[in-house]
């Protein structure tokens, strides 16, 4: 079974500097899917991760099998599988009580833009503002990385029947 590292390249390494190479994968390639490819509704489905799932288990549920993780992190562009996916609800409850001194202060005050779209699931309609603004409402730091790990569990996957043609496209540009 093929996993992502076993399509990059070997090359030859001296990490001391004393002449004595060694064959190692070479980690520093990289591949990034065209903008415009993503945003083909043709190309993929729109995905609702659950807090307690990984990419694992979405590769599993979906692609039948885990070893094609690395595509869902790809084509969503999670660099940092632990903090650009979804945390556990307590991994978030720690996270956020890490982070902040007080949950429930003010993180920013925003309103519902006036021209535009009005209306969203991720409140990306509202911008923020000062406090003086009128009709402004405060936000609070935990609403607002509540929001966060919102709009992470929203993901886009490859259409399965894309797949093996995605596996061997990557393995070409990688190699």
């Amino acid at each position: 079974m093929p996993n992502y590292f076993s399509y990059f390249p070997q090359i030859y390494y001296d990490a001391v500097g004393n002449g004595n190479f060694k064959i190692v994968t070479n980690l520093l390639r990289r591949v990034k899917i065209k903008k415009g490819l993503k945003e083909v509704g043709a190309f993929f489905d729109e995905y609702d991760v659950d807090t307690e799932m990984t990419p694992e288990t979405v590769s599993e549920q979906v692609y039948g099998h885990q070893k094609y993780y690395w595509i869902i992190l790809i084509f969503n562009e999670i660099k940092d599988r632990f903090y650009d996916w979804p945390l556990t609800a307590s991994q978030f409850e720690s996270y956020v009580n890490d982070k902040y001194d007080n949950v429930n202060a003010v993180h920013h005050y925003e309103i519902t833009q006036e021209s535009g779209s009005t209306t969203s699931i991720d409140e990306s309609h509202k911008i923020q503002v000062n406090s003086t603004t009128s009709g402004a409402t405060a936000v609070t730091n935990y609403e607002y990385e509540q929001r966060l790990q919102n709009k992470k569990q929203r993901i886009r996957l490859l259409k399965p029947e894309f797949l093996d043609l995605f596996v061997e496209e990557f393995k070409t540009l990688v190699s």
